[in-house]
């Protein structure tokens, strides 16, 4: 038997408490690479235990580090992770794609992410847009292009007062309809749009936001593709007769059958589903809160 005197053990026990001392100098130097730490009250995801998660849609209105916040069409917000691991890919045409990188995903970018889910935390394996939003959202971001040419001076000026998105007030919502897999405008679609102009006019610094929507008939490549259309159809009618400039018109959005305004199971629900909304959004920093 074994037999520690009292000085010996209170030495061992000073070395066993230097070395917890200096285990946790070692971990809290490195605590950048815990995937534990809580920074800013939220937890980086830890990859082993992830899950599929759900797909999120919407438009980046927020980007910091290793997260971005994606706000849908309801004004509902969802915060990401993405990583190295991440693939990124912007959609060229007919079946075509290009791999880009996490730094091209810029506010007011309308996206598709798939996620892998731990928790409540949510992490990106795959993020899609189209080739068109990215150049559309990237000539936000620097404020001038060769479309904004005649507007390079008013552009700057909105652009230094601009928020994220999620930083609007919505000041009124037109919908217009249409015919079921149709994008053609109708006559009082035409109407509503030029009367909705011309109101939003008389409101200074305001801007549009346009996203169109589809019923619950037809697969979902073919829904969001004619989302897409009937929002373009939208801006280029509001810009070209209705005289709205581009430099106040939002990167638009497609959003397929994605919250429904009415119940798909009926004639009448899916007649109010098949939509464009033009929000009339104005900056909280200019419009008092």
């Amino acid at each position: 038997m074994t037999t520690t005197s009292p000085r010996r053990a209170g030495m061992m026990m000073l070395a066993a408490a230097a070395a917890s001392v200096s285990t946790m100098a070692i971990a809290q130097q490195n605590g950048m690479q815990d995937p534990n730490i809580i920074v800013e009250g939220e937890v980086v995801p830890d990859t082993s235990a992830m899950t599929k998660g759900p797909e999120v849609k919407g438009i980046i209105t927020a980007r910091k580090g290793d997260k971005m916040k994606i706000t849908a069409d309801d004004g509902t917000s969802t915060v990401v992770f993405f990583n190295d691991a991440t693939t990124v890919k912007a959609s060229t045409g007919l079946f075509g794609s290009k791999k880009l990188t996490t730094q091209n995903l810029l506010n007011g970018l309308p996206v598709t992410v798939k996620t892998m889910q731990a928790g409540e935390a949510l992490l990106a394996s795959q993020i899609t847009f189209r080739n068109g939003d990215f150049k559309t959202a990237k000539m936000i971001r620097n404020g001038t292009a060769q479309g904004f040419a005649e507007q390079t001076a008013a552009t700057a000026a909105l652009k230094g007062r601009m928020g994220d998105i999620d930083k609007y007030n919505i000041k009124a919502t037109t919908n217009v309809y249409f015919d079921t897999g149709k994008y053609a405008l109708t006559p009082q679609a035409k109407a509503e749009l030029c009367q909705a102009a011309s109101m939003a006019g008389g409101t200074e610094n305001a801007l549009m936001l346009v996203v169109g929507y589809t019923d619950s008939v037809g697969d979902e490549e073919y829904n969001q593709t004619l989302s897409e259309k009937r929002a373009a159809s939208v801006i280029n009618y509001l810009q070209q007769q209705c005289r709205w400039a581009p430099y106040r018109m939002l990167t638009p959005a497609g959003m397929a059958e994605s919250d429904p305004a009415a119940d798909n199971s009926t004639p009448e629900g899916k007649a109010q589903n098949r939509r464009v909304a033009v929000n009339v959004l104005v900056s909280k920093a200019i419009d008092g809160f």
